[in-house]
């Protein structure tokens, strides 16, 4: 099954399974206790950054991908350049809007942090 999500979606599966087995450790801990070697308040931190890291590695490709693609079509059909780039815009803006909602989340981590 991960062979057809190829080199990234292999990396995300290994991220994700490391983040879904610290879930039970981080339920263990009560309220001021420290979890492990980490504090409530570090883990709140390193979500966020993880949050916002994710967000912005995921978002730039996606971009990247999407403006490639439109130099392309451009190249192939120069008389649609105005609807391409009017499609394009729309789009990326899109998926900015993903990169602003990993922002909020990193906010919400930092909120809980204390």
């Amino acid at each position: 099954m991960l062979a057809r999500f190829g080199k990234y979606g292999r990396v995300l599966a290994a991220l994700a399974l490391v983040v879904l087995s610290a879930a039970p450790a981080m339920a263990q801990a009560e309220a001021g206790e420290s979890v492990g070697f980490l504090s409530k308040q570090a883990m709140a931190l390193f979500a966020a950054a993880f949050a916002i890291g994710i967000g912005t590695i995921s978002t730039a490709l996606g971009q990247g991908n999407a403006i490639g693609k439109a130099m392309e079509a451009i190249g192939r059909n120069p008389e649609a350049a105005g609807t391409i780039r009017t499609t394009l815009l729309i789009g990326l803006a899109f998926i900015e809007s993903l990169c602003i909602y990993a922002l909020v989340i990193a906010f919400m981590a930092i909120g809980h942090a204390g």
